[in-house]
């Protein structure tokens, strides 16, 4: 008896070489259903209409067209179970060997502007996942395909003989994964549409690609992205190939620099930011951007080595030229025009990346972590500064320069590991304290990354002061101004040691931990 296809599928690509070579070079006998059976026939494909194999119509309008006992008998019919044998053969049903099955294009139809609810609803398939599901159960007797990406290779397999028990899993797994990301999309959107949240997270993600390995050579590591979202969307143009701190360190520059406007065409907001273990070293903004990465590198020249570079604007050759002489393991920017391009392939590991603005706006507004056990999962910290909620709460005044400075530092801050300090002058870091276990403890290594350039500086503190004591080592070096969330039960100390030592202090009335 031959073998018989079902096929019934939205998306057509390949479809007819595929049925050509089932039906010529391997003689199975065709089943389809709808569009699917025309677009087979009208090729001159002999193909048998499900209507026809089961002798009932398909009625309301298509949405019942297989969900029927001579469609899913033959799928669900373990095909070495005689009693099932037996079943099939006293209700006339003959076994199905292969279903192809992809799904109505229920994410096509709500990404488009014009989708309305009942639109919606009705690119919900029903027969499509229950023939998957059924097929990819039975997998032992049945083998499953879900992706024209398929065909290709289950040919070739039919062609040097049967299809593995490894193989018919494989082909399973991806359905009930095809179905699971179906389930989520259609999950999320009535969530989103009846504006509540989803009491399970639901995510997809697929592979792109597997990592070297994690942070450390012994971790395995993959990375899940969406094609046209975030990094998923980032074009590397040259390089070695990313690793899992790769990723990490250029997650924490992009998200520093998109402070100073991602895309602007503000000449003062050309950005630079240099990401070493996460946490940024050198910052700089400036009119031009070479001059901004210059102003970047200078800031700390040392850690800077093997550093990760994020840039705000297009990348110039006179960027280039300095970017070519600095060892660093990659470079983001939103463009590479050719001749930084010619200029910097000549050294061949360093990885070049291209992250459209378009890529960052469709990301998430979600910072998600992982825990045993479970995820948390937060808004990211990217709310505008608003200036009105600041305020001056010491004797001493600021200077133009200073408040831009403070502005500067203040959105750096949020940037590194707490406990964090950042001093800041001209619109550029001078030193930077990361991840201590105390506040002052930050502001000693930054004071001493800085050396004789905190002099005439300001200070940025991401969490309030529970003593004088940063304000005293602050005032000691000739830091001028300092900004700080205040709503410390001493906050009148700090005031008072400023008004004493004759510095500047805002308060912004916000924090910005980082851990």
């Amino acid at each position: 008896m031959a073998p018989i296809a079902l096929i019934s599928v939205s998306n057509k690509e390949n479809l007819i070489p595929f049925a050509k070579a089932l039906h010529s070079i391997h003689g199975f006998k065709i089943l389809s259903s709808g569009g699917t059976a025309n677009c087979i026939k009208n090729e001159g494909i002999p193909v048998t209409k499900v209507s026809e194999y089961t002798g009932a119509n398909e009625i309301l309008n298509g949405r019942v067209k297989t969900l029927h006992p001579k469609i899913h008998g033959g799928i669900l019919a373990k095909q070495n179970d005689q009693s099932h044998i037996d079943d099939l053969i006293k209700e006339n049903i003959s076994p199905i060997d292969l279903v192809v099955v992809n799904l109505y294009p229920f994410k096509e139809t709500i990404a488009q502007t014009n989708c309305n609810w009942d639109n919606a609803i009705e690119n919900i398939d029903i027969g499509g996942p229950a023939m998957i599901r059924a097929a990819a159960k039975n997998h032992d007797s049945v083998i499953i395909l879900t992706s024209p990406n398929q065909y290709e290779n289950f040919l070739n397999a039919l062609n040097t003989g049967e299809i593995s028990l490894e193989a018919r899993r494989s082909y399973a797994l991806k359905a009930f994964e095809h179905t699971a990301s179906y389930d989520i999309a259609i999950s999320k959107w009535m969530a989103k549409k009846n504006n509540v949240n989803n009491q399970i997270w639901f995510e997809d993600l697929p592979l792109k690609q597997s990592l070297r390995y994690g942070e450390n050579p012994h971790q395995k590591a993959s990375w899940f992205a969406l094609e046209n979202e975030g990094w998923g969307g980032a074009i590397q143009l040259q390089g070695k190939e990313l690793s899992t701190n790769n990723l990490l360190d250029l997650e924490a520059a992009l998200l520093t620099v998109q402070e100073f406007d991602y895309n602007t065409k503000d000449s003062n907001k050309n950005a630079a930011v240099i990401i070493k273990h996460s946490n940024p070293c050198g910052v700089a903004v400036a009119n031009s951007i070479e001059l901004a990465t210059k102003k970047a590198f200078a800031a700390d020249p040392i850690s800077s080595f093997g550093g990760i570079v994020a840039l705000n604007k297009t990348v110039n050759l006179a960027t280039a030229e300095i970017l070519k002489d600095k060892f660093v393991e990659c470079i983001v920017a939103p463009k590479f025009d050719q001749e930084s391009r010619d200029l910097l392939s000549k050294k061949g590991n360093l990885r070049l990346l291209e992250l459209s603005e378009n890529a960052i706006k469709n990301s998430r507004n979600h910072h998600i972590r992982s825990i045993l056990g479970g995820l948390l999962i937060q808004d990211q910290d990217n709310q505008l500064i608003n200036l009105k909620d600041w305020e001056l709460v010491t004797k001493k005044g600021l200077t133009i320069e200073e408040e831009k400075d403070l502005i500067f530092a203040w959105k750096v801050v949020r940037h590194v590991r707490s406990n964090a300090i950042v001093i800041a002058s001209n619109c550029a870091t001078v030193g930077i304290g990361a991840g201590q276990m105390n506040r002052v403890g930050s502001a000693k290594i930054a004071i001493e990354a800085g050396c004789e350039n905190v002099k005439g500086s300001v200070l940025a503190s991401d969490g309030f002061f529970p003593f004088s004591d940063t304000v005293n080592l602050a005032g000691k070096h000739g830091i001028k101004a300092i900004i700080q969330p205040g709503g410390s039960i001493r906050d009148s100390e700090s005031i008072e040691a400023c008004n004493k030592l004759g510095l500047a202090m805002i308060f912004t009335k916000k924090r910005h931990f980082l851990h």
